[in-house]
């Protein structure tokens, strides 16, 4: 397999995390955005039409694009996928949030200020994307007050997809000090056998 990626993504580095927790050995294809990598004519013909990372590219040629749904493929008959339909569908639920209200505020949020540089009226976009992360860590942080996983008893890729931003949240000059019950989450992670930071690669 060869995963095409940003290394600084969180969204890459959700595909990253679960290999490697799954013992799968894949190659590392960089592609700086912030240089258009992902936006070349080889790019868009052949990995991915959107020119967005990550892309998961298979031995059969296949190719494979957005995170989350790499994320149900790789997932599919391991631990990380429930087979109960009820908890099976609450994992979707939590893909779902963190597509549409986690990553589109904090890790937009950590992008402007370290990677892409303040957008023009961020004095009105900063404060709006800033209630809208703390609204999504409000979410969570009630969940994992009294839980130690988004869904059931144990990690599952509703996690692995929230954590890839959240533990990297404070890069967007967001505190977390005031999620206890997040910061302990993160810790359990972050203590999992085969975990690997943010910045690995193969």
């Amino acid at each position: 397999m060869i995963l095409h990626d940003f290394l600084p993504s969180g969204n890459g580095y959700k595909i990253r995390l679960l290999l490697t927790l799954l013992g799968k050995s894949f190659d590392l294809v960089e592609h700086d955005i912030t240089k258009g990598e992902t936006r070349t004519p080889e790019f868009l013909s052949r990995i991915n039409a959107n020119g967005k990372i990550p892309a998961l590219e298979f031995d059969h040629g296949r190719v494979l694009v957005e995170s989350n749904a790499i994320l149900i493929h790789l997932a599919e008959g391991t631990p990380y996928l429930p087979t109960d339909v009820w908890e099976r569908t609450e994992v979707m639920q939590w893909l779902f949030f963190e597509q549409y209200d986690h990553e589109p505020t904090i890790a937009v949020l950590r992008s402007w200020v370290g990677i892409k540089g303040m957008p023009e009226h961020a004095d009105i976009f900063v404060p709006m994307k800033r209630a809208g992360a703390k609204k999504a860590l409000d979410l969570m942080e009630k969940r994992l007050s009294g839980h130690n996983w988004l869904v059931g008893d144990a990690l599952t890729i509703a996690d692995i997809s929230l954590y890839a931003y959240t533990h990297v949240a404070e890069e967007g000059d967001i505190d977390l000090s005031i999620y206890p019950g997040i910061l302990a989450w993160l810790d359990r992670i972050a203590a999992l056998p085969g975990y690997v930071p943010i910045t690995w690669k193969p």
